[in-house]
């Protein structure tokens, strides 16, 4: 580990250089509505410092050529304001191994997730989950129906279509998705498909069905009359779930002429097929996870939500990458909200100095002993003095005791793996601006960040979107400012030459070495004066400082017993002097970025 010097002058120097290059036209209000809410243009100065993709770069160049107040704000949350969304998706059951046909709801609190029924909406008794349907077979259109599935592949025999006009659409009382329990009393539950088959055939002329509406089939079981099976081979598509028997039971639709249509009598029940709320999942403090259980891979076009209460979606599954991305937005984008408000109801019963500033969930990776990675969700907040590593969202007040780790923030290093943000934002822009069609992330770890904390150890983190890695990125640099001010100073025991001495890193004055015991000062310098640095990765650190009136560097060599705490403090406290003399710059950079430069002096 190496701690380089940094300068003031130069951080504001080059804070200057980077100010003239970037005055051109104003451009941010071309693009769309949905994509400005994504990218602030507060951020574009910070992007082009960490990606320098061209188009963030000329973004970044149109925004910084408007006037600019003295202290820029960037904003409280890099998301869009709360959705209010409907659509339709799959659910996979993995326990069953099916697909079903499912439609979401997302309000501010909930996500509900809703299933096709059949409902009683006149003349019969709306608690009966079964109906039962007379049909008179027609001499051309037979029963006017088709039917899948059947025991031998363990799904039930489902009516796949219904023909217009003919005997069953005739009912009102039969729908695309009614399993059929029944034929003329004879239980066919069990029955297979052929068996089912040959009772409908050989029924007579009036056949009596009893059915129920099966609201979790398989999506393929209600696939339309001629959709693709498994094989063209006729001899064995009588064999599969696929395979539609319509043309057996009616004879050749296509070549007979339908009867007149009959109305049915106003004393029959009526029934209609309705999206009713199956589940509804409390959003605050939930989370979602797009990894394959069990594996560190990721899945494609789909992804889970977990309630706080332990209930769960399931996979939603869904047609593009695209549709994928706007659900997770959504979803995310609702969690956070509501994770910001809790925020500020936990405050309230909070001291100043003991505020949260951000919480939310992250994916923890873990190395196991046979070099795979794994993985497991953990939760994270920055509260006070120290960032905290829970299992679980604190509830009480007392949870907070309970969390797994803490560590002071002054001794904690942010690193961003990949600097991935800007280029997140501009895969957005195209995407809402039409230039792109899909953004399917191909690596599984798009979005991670570690903390590097005491004794060289370190914690490696992923978020779902870049927005949320910014959005931390942005909460660990002002807890970390907010805990160097409130602290003003740390002092570590250390020793050089077998002495045993107190190094004070001091907001204020910058560095001081005192005796242990009688507390004189040995040495002082300011922050400007250190030049660089060299360590041994254990114990021992050099430090090389420029004498302010003979200019010469001198070396002071300590060891300590944390030594990385150490140097994170020092970085700590540099980026906070940085921020307190040149606000603009430190709002226009990242803490990684800052670090990043200081390294490069």
């Amino acid at each position: 580990m190496t701690l380089m010097p940094l300068m003031m002058k130069q951080c504001h120097q080059h804070h200057l250089k980077f100010m003239r290059k970037t005055k051109r036209k104003q451009t941010w209000q071309s693009l769309h509505p949905q994509c400005r809410g994504r990218l602030s243009p507060h951020h574009f100065p910070a992007l082009i410092l960490q990606k320098g993709t061209e188009p963030a770069a000329e973004w970044a160049m149109n925004v910084a050529g408007k006037p600019q107040p003295d202290v820029i704000e960037r904003p409280a949350s890099l998301l869009v304001p709360t959705w209010t969304k409907s659509g339709l998706a799959l659910v996979y059951d993995e326990d069953s191994s099916n697909t079903y046909d499912i439609r979401l709801k997302l309000s501010k609190e909930l996500l509900t997730i809703q299933k096709q029924d059949v409902v009683c909406v006149h003349g019969g008794d709306p608690h009966l989950n079964h109906r039962t349907v007379v049909l008179r077979r027609q001499l051309t259109g037979g029963l006017g129906l088709s039917i899948k599935g059947g025991a031998e592949h363990k799904v039930p025999v489902v009516i796949s279509k219904i023909f217009k006009d003919q005997v069953a659409d005739q009912t009102g009382m039969l729908f695309i998705g009614d399993a059929m329990l029944q034929v003329n009393g004879i239980n066919v539950e069990k029955c297979t498909h052929e068996e089912v088959v040959h009772l409908l055939r050989t029924a007579g002329d009036e056949v009596t069905l009893t059915v129920r509406y099966l609201r979790e089939a398989p999506a393929f079981l209600k696939l339309p009359l001629g959709s693709p099976g498994p094989s063209s081979d006729n001899s064995s598509r009588a064999s599969s779930p696929l395979f539609d028997s319509g043309l057996h039971l009616n004879g050749n639709s296509s070549n007979t002429a339908p009867s007149s249509p009959s109305s049915p009598s106003a004393n029959e029940p009526k029934y209609e097929k309705r999206w009713v709320d199956a589940v509804s999942l409390p959003l605050a403090m939930a989370r979602v996870s797009r990894h394959k259980a069990g594996s560190h891979k990721l899945r494609s076009n789909s992804f889970e939500v977990f309630a706080l209460d332990g209930s769960c979606t399931n996979v939603l599954q869904f047609c593009t990458a695209a549709e994928s991305t706007d659900w997770l937005q959504a979803i995310l984008t609702n969690i956070n909200d509501l994770t910001q408000e809790n925020i500020k109801l936990t405050n309230q019963g909070l001291s100043p100095d003991d505020q949260v500033i951000h919480m939310g969930w992250v994916c923890e990776h873990l190395q196991s002993s046979d070099a795979n990675q794994t993985h497991r969700y953990k939760f994270l907040a920055l509260k006070g003095s120290c960032l905290y590593i829970l299992r679980s969202p604190p509830v009480s007040m007392s949870e907070w005791a309970q969390a797994e780790a803490t560590f002071n923030l002054c001794e904690v290093l942010f690193k961003v793996h990949k600097l991935w943000i800007a280029e997140d934002c501009w895969i957005q822009a195209k995407l809402y601006l039409g230039l792109q069609q899909a953004c399917e992330l191909q690596d599984s770890e798009a979005f991670c960040f570690s903390v590097l904390v005491g004794h060289g150890q370190s914690h490696s983190f992923s978020v779902e979107l870049g927005c949320d890695l910014a959005l931390w990125e942005k909460a660990f640099q002002r807890a970390v400012f907010a805990e160097v001010h409130r602290a003003g100073s740390k002092t570590y025991m250390c020793s050089s030459h077998g002495k045993i001495l107190c190094f004070t890193i001091d907001f204020d004055s910058g560095f001081c070495c005192s005796e242990s015991i009688s507390k004189k000062t040995l040495w002082r310098y300011k922050f400007s004066q250190l030049k660089g640095s060299s360590d041994d990765g254990k114990t021992r650190v050099k430090l090389l400082f420029q004498n302010s009136e003979n200019k010469q560097i001198e070396m002071k060599e300590l060891e300590f017993a944390n030594l990385t705490a150490v140097l994170h403090c020092i970085h700590s406290f540099i980026a906070a002097k940085v921020a307190s003399v040149d606000p603009v710059f430190v709002n226009s950079q990242s803490i990684s970025t800052t670090r990043k430069y200081m390294g490069n002096n």
